[in-house]
């Protein structure tokens, strides 16, 4: 199979220096590595031309963010695997060569993330993916070996090749084919949560989506965009409400949503008990652009919706906070 690594770059010329190395020392006998640049301003593809020249260089036009990135830049890759890699990425030895042969076996699996470790401590799993994704009943995601912002150390106890609900947009392996299948990512999110989005979808059509615990990759985490900014806390809360307009089945839609709501409007008063009022701000802008984007993504639930797939955990909210369940393992 022809493997595309595909690293997006704004004004990453640090992270490149830093990171780009082990990506092409441990992946170029099976992979061509590109780097998609979103219109950086700085001197990244001066950096990699002189240091990288077997490193080949897509350019966009503009900063479209983590999906219209990806969208643009794709569609001037030939491969039959994208994987798609956070500019903040350390690879190790085979990590390329245990997902592939994954590939080969199941033609049905489309979608695969390896573990995922802390770079600046890697004795535990990384916010981002950790031992693969899912979302609770209302739509909250979590990952095995992190649930909110507890985080597991690992001791092998995510070693496992298993089916998952959602695969990190760190570091997130795709058929070529399934990706244009889907229309690739949805740009209305601009970034966050359109992985989740995309593994719905493909779910929604049938396909597989894996974690391969065997193959090991380090994220800084936060490279791009603090994870204290409010600007996070406002495309995660808005990002969610809308994957779930666009990917629920019809009976669930209106309960989860109007439950969500009022969950949302909880984390809202627990920011301001914490003193962090610009995070209230936040999820109440996020309440804002959803009901203004809701007809839109109401509409888009037709083309995603040939198979609606849903079957996942209760409230991990209320077994987080109520009950004190801090592990994945714990949760009923």
């Amino acid at each position: 199979m022809k493997t595309a690594i595909v690293i997006l770059n704004w004004n990453g010329k640090k992270l490149l220096e830093q990171f780009l190395p082990s990506v092409v020392n441990f992946s170029s006998e099976e992979a061509e590595v590109y780097v998609a640049d979103n219109a950086s301003s700085d001197d990244s593809i001066e950096f990699i031309k002189q240091h990288f020249p077997s490193v080949k260089i897509v350019k966009n036009e503009e900063n479209g963010g983590y999906a219209k990135g990806y969208n643009d830049a794709l569609k001037h890759i030939d491969a039959d695997i994208y994987c798609l890699v956070n500019s903040d990425i350390e690879v190790t030895k085979n990590w390329l060569t245990l997902i592939l042969s994954v590939f080969k076996e199941e033609y049905n699996t489309a979608i695969i993330q390896p573990k995922i470790l802390d770079f600046k401590d890697k004795t535990k799993f990384e916010y981002a993916g950790a031992g693969g994704g899912f979302i609770d009943a209302f739509g909250y995601p979590y990952c095995r070996g992190r649930l909110f912002n507890d985080l597991e150390s690992d001791n092998g106890q995510f070693d496992d090749t298993t089916e998952i609900f959602w695969a990190s947009g760190a570091c997130f392996f795709i058929r070529s084919q399934v990706f244009h299948q889907l229309q690739g990512f949805d740009e209305d999110f601009f970034a966050h949560q359109e992985e989740i989005d995309l593994c719905w979808r493909a779910k929604n059509n049938g396909h597989t989506i894996k974690y391969v615990g065997n193959s090991t990759v380090y994220h800084v985490g936060g490279a791009t965009l603090e994870t204290i900014n409010p600007k996070k806390t406002y495309l995660n809360f808005r990002n969610s409400l809308l994957n779930l307009v666009k990917n629920l089945p019809s009976n669930k839609l209106f309960p989860i949503i109007f439950s969500r709501l009022a969950l949302d409007g909880l984390a809202g008063i627990k920011f301001l008990l914490e003193g962090k009022p610009k995070h209230l701000w936040a999820i109440l802008k996020a309440h804002f652009s959803f009901y203004m984007n809701l007809f839109r993504f109401i509409k888009k639930r037709k083309k995603s919706q040939q198979k609606s797939t849903y079957n996942l955990h209760g409230s991990v909210v209320w077994q987080y906070y109520a009950l004190g369940r801090k592990k994945f393992t714990e949760l009923r």
